[in-house]
């Protein structure tokens, strides 16, 4: 073949024909595994491997042309291989075309008729050196879809450890508070309470640490197993053919199990006369017609919540967005107020309070700080607990029926707590701040006004009181 031909159908990073080739933004192309293994040890941005150009594309189609090029070159090579002395059959001095699929052997058509042979599977050693490759690229794709799942479930589990004592310091200091507040008779319970978060915080952070241990120890034999697909797709037809083994069986074992993080949730532990505490402030909210599904723009993400004010008077709901949404019609200023949100079981929701210009400024919630809420965010098949003003993550046994929301201007403070379980779910520091609010709910909807799709039950004209 010619050289200047050959030169550009090899790959510049692996110096052997493209595997799957990808071109990038600067025209130039690469294996993508080649590509995406430089890009993931470059800590800089992305630029090209030959070139330098600085890239910002993340997704790659397959060059089509290039990968039927380099099948014509592998053609070509395989039968210049075949024809050599090297592959000639020793017992009937034909050339061997054939590939035995029981016992993986290159074959001439004389051995393929044999008595040995002649019940096993055959087919041409082209035809099955393509079929091979393929599957051996495709395998490799799937394995470094799981090296990459692997690495963010690492991450994240290792982000949870990182944050661990301190959240449970925060707990421990949030519920000594709450104690303060009640009567001392009551300083038994507290002392078993923070006993028992004490033992299951270190009963949780040994799952977290063995669970990380076990991704580290998966993310070793994902890595060893791509690596030798990789070598193994880059060997010429007819080694490829004779070394294929048991590659295939070993690598979809690899894929049957990957370690999933930890979801730790603290149980939620009752506070004796909590609830009874908050609701001498208890309060009757009207729903303000305000902000309707017009104005909701959530991109199916709660954590993601946008409202617009629109003067229009729009149909309350509109049935434009998957989500409903409600503020308060009046805003309040002084004293201490508590009410009730009834969630049910659902799994996408907020509660809580906002100051009044977030809801005409068009601020997200994740970047505002003029709203309190504690939202449920469903992910997959698990829920993440969080509270706004900072975003901050609970782990934390998620709260069923009803939501309990405590302000308390006196200190400048709003409080979440499980009503079902008399249990305080987050309280924020004093003084977090100075200002009229407007209590505020937002939860997945789909139906009418006064459904209960979602499990969730909203009462007409009025939050649950």
């Amino acid at each position: 073949m010619d050289s200047a031909f050959h030169k550009e159908l090899t790959c510049v990073i692996c110096l052997n024909y493209f595997i799957d080739p990808v071109t990038i933004d600067c025209g130039h192309s690469f294996c993508r595994p080649c590509l995406c293994l430089s890009w993931e040890e470059c800590k800089t941005p992305a630029s090209c491997p030959m070139c330098r150009e600085t890239s910002a594309q993340t997704e790659f189609k397959s060059n089509i042309v290039l990968k039927k090029l380099v099948a014509l070159a592998r053609q070509a090579s395989l039968s210049q291989c075949l024809n050599s002395e090297e592959q000639m059959c020793v017992a009937h001095k034909e050339t061997k075309t054939i590939f035995c699929e029981e016992t993986k052997t290159l074959l001439c058509l004389l051995c393929s008729d044999s008595q040995e042979h002649e019940a096993h599977s055959h087919c041409s050693i082209g035809c099955a050196v393509e079929e091979y490759r393929e599957k051996l690229t495709k395998q490799r794709k799937s394995l470094w879809e799981n090296i990459q799942e692997n690495e963010r479930n690492l991450n994240e589990e290792g982000r949870v450890i990182s944050q661990w004592m301190d959240y449970i310091y925060l707990q421990r200091k949030m519920i000594r508070d709450e104690y303060q507040k009640i009567h001392p008779v009551l300083q038994k319970e507290e002392n078993q309470h923070l006993r028992g978060l004490k033992i299951e915080s270190k009963n949780i952070l040994q799952q977290l640490k063995k669970s990380k241990a076990t991704m580290v120890q998966k993310r070793k034999h994902l890595i060893e197993m791509h690596e030798e697909l990789l070598d193994m797709c880059h060997k010429p037809d007819v080694e490829l053919l004779q070394n294929l083994g048991d590659i295939l069986t070993r690598s979809e074992s690899m894929l049957l199990y990957m370690p999933q993080p930890v979801k730790p949730a603290l149980s939620a532990r009752p506070i004796t006369g909590l609830i009874d505490r908050f609701s001498q402030f208890q309060v009757g909210i009207t729903l303000n017609y305000e902000i309707s599904s017009y104005d909701i723009m959530l991109f199916d993400d709660v954590r993601s919540l946008k409202c617009r004010h629109d003067p229009e008077d729009v149909p309350f709901p509109s049935g434009r967005s998957s989500y409903f949404a409600a503020c308060g019609s009046q805003a309040f200023s002084s004293g201490k107020l508590y009410w009730e949100i009834d969630v049910d079981s659902s799994w996408d929701w907020a509660v809580g309070v906002c100051k009044d210009t977030w809801i005409r400024k068009n601020s997200p919630v994740i970047k505002s700080r003029d709203i309190f809420l504690l939202l449920c965010v469903k992910e997959g098949n698990h829920y993440n607990i969080l509270t706004t003003s900072p975003m901050l993550s609970h782990y934390i046994e998620r709260p069923l029926e009803r939501v309990g929301v405590y302000v308390d201007f006196d200190s400048g403070s709003v409080s979440f707590s499980n009503v079902a379980k008399s249990s305080l779910i987050w309280r924020y520091p004093s003084c977090s701040f100075n200002y009229p609010l407007r209590p505020f709910f937002c939860i997945g909807h789909t139906g009418s006004w006064g459904s209960q799709e979602n499990g969730t039950s909203i009462s007409e004209g009025s939050f649950l009181n």
